[in-house]
């Protein structure tokens, strides 16, 4: 079963798509069919930051990528240089071209959804933020938070709030949008049914993720779930945090499908924020 979804705009994810990426990187991006952690920088904002911990099994069969756009690229030349493999440390580099979005993090959203769409032949992904820097071996990620619990799809609470309402006026508060673009986004959900976080939506336990990292198995579910997740954020503002549980709870009403929400300070044992 495939899912048609998501950014895309020509015939193949990755060639004339408004996120275009050169062939030789597509096909090697196509011969990665197990395991792919992958981030992304965009507009040179974060610090590319090496893996930790990595065994020798996991770094001969888990493929690690980070996309970036020309001007990340220049400044990984000037302080790394960069080969022709295109590898710095464990990360192989890819560059996109022909960017859709104005705004480096909105552009960002595009490989942490869609990752499926990428990697056609991969089974599993981590997603970590290009802030991040992963501390534990993936393999043991995917047991702890996937196998362990018979899940498709695991992303932590957020360390604090568990209502989209509250999140939404944080964000206007911290300035992380413009105040009137939330407003028409949650005024949106809340006619469509969205309804403040209560115990009465146990077994739920939050409405909010801490979106920074995300772990899930390619199945037709989960990838469903990132592309209605990506196209809310195409459409609204790019807050991942305001969209996740209007689209879970779409998908779950008509699956059984759950989302594995761990506890936030699960997620900071194995990835932490360079500040």
């Amino acid at each position: 079963m495939n899912v048609h979804c998501g950014f895309v705009k020509g015939t193949k994810p990755g060639h004339e798509t408004g996120f275009d990426i050169d062939n030789s990187d597509l096909l090697e991006m196509e011969q990665c069919h197990g395991v792919v952690v992958a981030s992304a920088i965009f507009g040179a904002f974060d610090n590319m930051l090496q893996p930790k911990n990595i065994s020798k099994y996991s770094e001969q069969t888990v493929c690690f990528y980070m996309f970036v756009d020309e001007e990340t690229k220049s400044d990984l030349e000037t302080e790394h240089g960069l080969n022709e493999s295109k590898k710095i440390g464990l990360w192989r580099i890819v560059v996109a071209h022909n960017l859709p979005y104005t705004n480096g993090r909105r552009n960002g959203k595009i490989p942490k959804f869609l990752l499926h769409r990428l990697f056609p032949n991969a089974r599993f992904s981590l997603w970590i933020d290009g802030k991040l820097q992963l501390l534990v071996d993936p393999y043991q990620i995917l047991e702890r938070f996937l196998w362990r619990k018979n899940a498709t799809f695991a992303i932590s609470r957020h360390y604090i709030r568990f209502d989209v309402f509250e999140e939404a006026e944080a964000n206007k508060a911290a300035h992380k949008y413009d105040n009137a673009s939330i407003d028409f986004q949650v005024d949106f959900y809340k006619k469509e049914g969205l309804t403040p976080y209560s115990e009465a939506k146990l077994p739920i336990t939050s409405d909010v993720p801490e979106g920074c990292a995300i772990i899930r198995e390619h199945v037709p579910i989960s990838n469903l779930f990132t592309c209605l997740w990506f196209n809310e954020i195409d459409r609204f503002t790019s807050r991942d945090q305001l969209s996740f549980s209007t689209v879970r709870d779409r998908v779950a009403a008509k699956t059984n499908w759950m989302v594995n929400m761990f506890l936030d300070c699960e997620r900071r044992n194995f990835v932490v924020q360079e500040f």
